[in-house]
């Protein structure tokens, strides 16, 4: 039997439609809950329920820029580790990828990118997210455990002290 990984959530902002499905189009192959967002606001929402992998985001929005919405992303504790891509098509300058990076972007790519770069990107993020998953679901079964072993640890000191 084949064993298949649980899709995981992965956010994409952007406040064009076309660019949110040509996105879904590059990334459609990979087995990933993609969840939409057309505004920073509205992707901070979606961040307030759910918990993403990966943001992947336009930085030239109206209202909330993506360096905003970044900077608010990494604010919050759920989410405060979540890695965001930056997606833009605007053009290239030394202070917006400054301020990607001084935001908590894990990367900056221009459009039009090259599609297996941006899913080679992603599947590494998702190997680690998910590494990540399971070392946390260890660490917990471990906590229960260290707990069980503490109050069986008092029972026999009780019963050994009578």
């Amino acid at each position: 039997m084949i064993k298949t990984e649980t899709p995981v959530n992965i956010l994409l902002v952007d406040d064009k439609p076309a660019n949110l499905l040509a996105l879904e189009a590059v990334l459609d192959s990979m087995n990933l809950n993609l969840m939409k967002a057309y505004s920073g606001e509205e992707g901070l929402q979606k961040l307030m329920l759910e918990d993403f992998a990966i943001v992947l985001m336009d930085v030239r929005m109206p209202e909330m820029d993506g360096f905003e919405t970044a900077a608010m992303i990494h604010r919050r504790d759920p989410s405060q580790k979540t890695p965001i891509i930056f997606l833009t098509a605007a053009q290239e300058n030394e202070a917006d990828v400054t301020r990607a990076y001084a935001v908590g972007a894990i990367d900056y790519l221009l459009k039009p990118f090259e599609p297996s770069i941006l899913q080679t990107k992603v599947a590494v993020l998702i190997d680690l997210y998910r590494k990540n998953e399971g070392l946390r679901q260890l660490v917990d079964k471990l906590d229960r455990r260290i707990g069980e072993l503490v109050t069986e640890n008092s029972i026999l000191k009780k019963e050994l002290n009578q």
